[in-house]
């Protein structure tokens, strides 16, 4: 909503918005491009009624706000819908799909198709960190948008990515989540089978050949060119990926078997390396030479709390990640065990989507977490669950479970020495966790 708002204003609308508990970097982003955002749903605080409002899939009946408009009538949709009707006729779409990984591939799409000068518009959901905004309008002809299965509006339960008709399609991965709004996987698979029905005939999909959910997926119906990319070697794909060490900091990048250049970044972790080479693939479909976006991503700089260092130069490491799914968790944690760093790994993190509020994936929770050496898991009073019940190994991952943010910092404090990696895991700002670590580290 955020993005929308900045494309919003960048096309010359008078924007405002709403909302409660809004946090950096998107309120430090639209504070900057100087977009008032009201708090809390009070309708009291229009001066004059808008001539359009849009809403985001968060708001729902019974919402003051949401309420207020039905009565008086005021015209309303979703930002999916306003997005592909008033601004983007006529742009081509490379849409980026998939359980984890879209913002961050996203963002090097967009960085690549910018670096080589096709001055794309893009919708990210984040910070890119080589771009100033989360969004823009571009004058080129493609539009990079990050495509969420998460549903539309209150009043449109089909997912978001049905409404932007993509000519590219990046396909990561397909898991289970968003246990609020669907029942089972099969239900998220329906949805991916819609958007599948939306990308013509002469389009890409691009898809994670190392996922064989998504062959599976693709077999109920495909009617659009298909481009395969592994990092695993499958034999399958056209696109692969290999990297020099552990930490994937240098890969080569080969195409039907043939070397095209050698990715050389400051990213680490096989999950990005993934992004790299689907973005890598995607911008190929879109008219980038492979090579020059291999060079690309030499400069890229992954969008802001995607595994970012807070505390450069200090003697205990503190980063500050997006992960909340135990996939997530798994790829962060394996992440920064491949930088062989001499101290612990110490796992700090906040349950706060809906799925995993419920538990639904306490067991896969559980092995990921086994990766830390000290897992400090906060017991939220919206919890279903007890995180005491996750099933750890005591003698390989120590399991601190604690009620309050001062909890933490002192547990982390008791714990923590320097040459370790201290790493925060949440979908939200942590209420602020992070500036009181710092401080208590300083």
């Amino acid at each position: 909503m955020g993005g929308l708002a900045l494309i919003a204003r960048e096309a010359g609308h008078q924007v405002s918005g709403s909302d409660v508990n809004i946090y950096p970097p998107m309120s430090t982003l639209l504070a900057a491009e100087d977009i008032s955002v009201h708090s809390g749903y009070d309708a009291s605080q229009w001066g004059k009624a808008p001539e359009l409002a849009i809403i985001g899939n968060a708001l729902s009946r019974g919402n003051p706000l949401v309420e207020h408009i039905l009565s008086q009538r005021i015209p309303y949709t979703s930002g999916p819908q306003w997005l592909m009707e008033h601004l983007l006729p006529g742009r081509s779409i490379l849409a980026v799909a998939g359980t984890h990984g879209k913002t961050t591939t996203s963002a090097m799409a967009a960085f690549i198709l910018h670096h080589n000068g096709h001055t794309p518009g893009f919708l990210i959901g984040g910070v890119p960190g080589n771009l100033p905004v989360s969004a823009r309008l571009g004058t080129g002809p493609w539009f990079v948008i990050e495509a969420d299965e998460y549903d539309t509006a209150f009043f449109d339960k089909r997912s978001k990515f049905i409404h932007y008709r993509p000519e590219i399609l990046v396909l990561g991965n397909l898991e289970f989540d968003h246990a609020d709004i669907f029942d089972s996987i099969s239900d998220i698979e329906k949805q991916f089978e819609y958007l599948l029905r939306t990308v013509p005939a002469q389009g890409t999909i691009v898809v994670n050949a190392d996922h064989p959910v998504l062959e599976t997926l693709l077999e109920r119906g495909c009617w659009s060119q298909i481009v395969r990319y592994s990092i695993c070697g499958a034999e399958t794909a056209q696109w692969q990926a290999t990297p020099h060490q552990s930490d994937c900091r240098y890969f080569d990048v080969s195409r039907h078997g043939q070397h095209l250049a050698t990715v050389e970044w400051n990213i680490v972790g096989k999950h990005n390396m993934a992004n790299a080479l689907a973005a890598i693939a995607a911008s190929d479909a879109a008219g980038v030479d492979p090579v020059q976006a291999c060079a690309a991503l030499a400069e890229f700089r992954l969008p802001q709390r995607r595994l970012e260092r807070v505390n450069p130069g200090d003697a205990i490491a503190l980063f500050d990640d997006f992960a909340h799914h135990p996939t997530a968790v798994r790829e962060t944690l394996q992440t920064l065990r491949s930088k062989n760093a001499p101290g612990k790994l110490i796992a700090v993190l906040e349950l706060r989507s809906n799925t995993m509020k419920q538990g639904v994936h306490r067991d896969a929770l559980g092995k990921a977490l086994a990766l830390a050496d000290v897992a400090v898991v906060r017991r939220r009073a919206d919890l279903d669950w007890d995180p005491a019940e996750l099933a750890l190994d005591p003698d390989r991952t120590t399991l601190m479970v604690c009620d309050t943010l001062t909890q933490i910092v002192d547990t982390i404090s008791d714990k923590a020495k320097p040459g370790d990696q201290i790493v925060m895991m949440s979908n939200g700002n942590f209420d602020g966790l992070k500036e009181m670590l710092q401080a208590q580290l300083n």
